[in-house]
């Protein structure tokens, strides 16, 4: 019996605690201060249905249709040759959970001071976070905790993923709803709403600044989760007659609303209380987060209860944004494991210990201090540095199939005599193949148009290419030693990371597509593969085909050796 949810509800749900993590929360509010405010708000908006939604869709699509993880969907849409790719997918997803368990941890350490008073009266917040971050012991407790509370939900399937997912968000929406409501009243005490205005006033010149685009594009791509794998590995779980558009609005218009209730309310509590307003919040994500907010959040009206109310909701807050992205993260592992005949249980415990294990050095490694002694953890960063961007080729390798199947549906056709050759014919059939096959399939509410197809073959391509020109860029002229390998914030040692990994994945790709591939197709569910790259492969089959736990470790360890000998 294939694992679904109940309903939309339940996928909305689970799509929408996938999107929301701590970036909507810590790094939003930076983004609006360093870049003009409302100004910011514009261009945020505009990548929001130019690039999210429309790759969101397609994430929708393809796994809907192959329901499989990553690595089956790039082997079925894509064909074997491109299976390495849903495996890039699956690792830099899996690779940035090993450290973001650590920082999900953070979150719930800060809850735990907020609840029992550990951050206000004359605390000083920098000695508390250099403390916290130098207790080893400490760190990796609350790691472990979420690396624990997230394997928990997973363990049971899709039914229970849907059932946290929708108690989380629910009480974040209330949370961030009731810090907004005492961060208002903090900005309206001396009658100006500073905080709000700025939020939402607009300086037309800023908007000439390229510097304001580029960051508002990296906003929108990383907060959705647009391009992550993240939509193909839950929309496994959708029910065969669910509207991938419809879901794909519904989810980025509710990330976006996240992340303006929780601008709104940073941005209000500090422009109440600080001198330099701009200042703090821009001061980086730690310094916001873990040392400016508690300061700001004691502060709050009605004495040491509207502090507690503050400092604890707004942490439990960025706790659930932290575990429902955690949830996402190790279910997309997880179901490339089971799609490639792994038991779930067996699956979830591999998957959680190599997120703990692989995590520790994150945890514990190279805590420094910066110039104005502040602890930081040097090794985290670097891995962010390596892995963050390499989220943007997942989204060129969801990119790149779609275009394959456009161009092999026009070469088809050509062939058969009912598209013409040439560029004309190619863009009244090949263009529109995907659109017209995956998406508008007879089941959607909202029929999407040409513009889907203006925003993956033309507007993708030229933003890709400007965020990663422009990226680079910086760090060649803002970075010393930038080509010197030794250098951790350096050029080099990500793409000396990148090759590795790349050429590992590209060599493995022979016994990946080796491997017997079990779909999760509900029963009386159109999932036609036939017209894909992957249709014919003799190892693809539906779950309810599947061996038994034993029988699959016999396989994959005969695979093994078989490739190596």
């Amino acid at each position: 019996m294939s694992d679904q949810f109940s309903g939309r509800l339940g996928l909305i749900f689970a799509s929408i605690g996938a999107a929301i993590g701590t970036g909507n929360i810590w790094r939003f509010p930076r983004m609006v201060g360093a870049n003009g405010g409302g100004t910011f708000l514009i261009p945020w908006l505009i990548f929001l249905f130019a690039w999210s939604i429309p790759l969101v869709i397609a994430e929708y699509a393809m796994g809907k249709r192959s329901r499989t993880g990553t690595i089956g969907t790039f082997r079925i849409f894509g064909g074997k040759k491109l299976a390495w790719m849903g495996l890039w997918t699956a690792w830099i997803s899996t690779a940035i959970g090993f450290y973001y368990a650590v920082v999900a941890g953070w979150t719930v350490k800060y809850f735990q001071l907020g609840l029992t008073g550990g951050l206000v009266g004359d605390v000083d917040t920098t000695e508390v976070w250099n403390a916290f971050l130098n207790s080893s012991g400490q760190v990796i407790f609350y790691q472990f905790l979420v690396v624990v509370l997230t394997l928990g939900t997973i363990g049971f399937g899709a039914k229970m993923i849907e059932k946290v997912n929708v108690a989380l968000m629910t009480s974040l929406f209330v949370l961030l709803f009731m810090t907004l409501f005492m961060a208002i009243f903090m900005d309206f005490k001396d009658g100006s709403l500073d905080g709000a205005l700025f939020m939402f006033s607009v300086n037309p010149s800023m908007l000439a600044e390229p510097s304001v685009w580029i960051n508002a594009l990296s906003q929108s791509a990383w907060s959705c989760s647009a391009g992550m794998g993240m939509a193909i590995t839950y929309s496994v779980y959708m029910r065969k007659d669910e509207d991938v558009a419809l879901n794909s609005f519904v989810m980025g218009l509710a990330n976006n609303s996240i992340s303006i209730i929780a601008g709104l309310t940073v941005l209000c509590a500090i422009f109440a209380v600080s001198n330099d307003p701009l200042g703090t919040v821009t001061g980086g994500s730690s310094a916001i987060t873990f040392l400016a907010l508690p300061e700001v959040f004691a502060q709050a009206p009605g004495g040491k209860i509207g502090s507690f109310i503050m400092m604890a909701g707004f942490f439990l807050a960025l706790s659930f944004a932290a575990l429902t992205s955690m949830i996402s993260t190790v279910e997309l592992c997880v179901r490339n494991f089971v799609d490639h005949g792994f038991e779930r249980t067996k699956a979830v415990i591999i998957t959680g210990i190599a997120i703990f294990m692989f995590g520790l050095p994150s945890a514990v490694m190279w805590i420094k201090l910066d110039a104005t002694g502040v602890a930081f953890p040097q090794f985290l960063e670097v891995q962010d540095h390596i892995w963050g961007y390499g989220l943007m080729f997942s989204g060129l390798f969801i990119a790149i199939t779609i275009w394959k199947f456009g161009y092999q549906t026009w070469r088809r056709n050509v062939e058969e005599g009912t598209a013409d050759p040439g560029l004309a014919g190619y863009l009244s059939v090949g263009v529109p193949a995907f659109r017209e096959e995956f998406i508008n399939t007879g089941d959607n509410d909202i029929h999407v148009g040409k513009w889907w197809d203006m925003s993956l073959y033309i507007f993708f391509p030229i933003g890709f290419t400007i965020l990663i020109v422009s990226y680079f860029a910086d760090m060649i002229r803002n970075t010393p030693d930038v080509w010197s390998l030794s250098n951790p914030y350096g050029l080099t040692i990500i793409l000396v990371f990148w090759g590795v990994v790349a050429s590992i994945f590209i060599g493995f790709n022979k016994l990946l597509t080796s491997l017997p591939l079990y779909r999760n197709v509900p029963e009386g569910a159109d999932c036609d593969i036939t017209m894909l790259p992957g249709g014919d492969d003799d190892l693809v089959s539906l779950a309810s085909e599947k061996d038994s736990g034993s029988e699959m470790d016999t396989i994959f360890e005969a695979e093994i050796v078989e490739a190596t000998a």
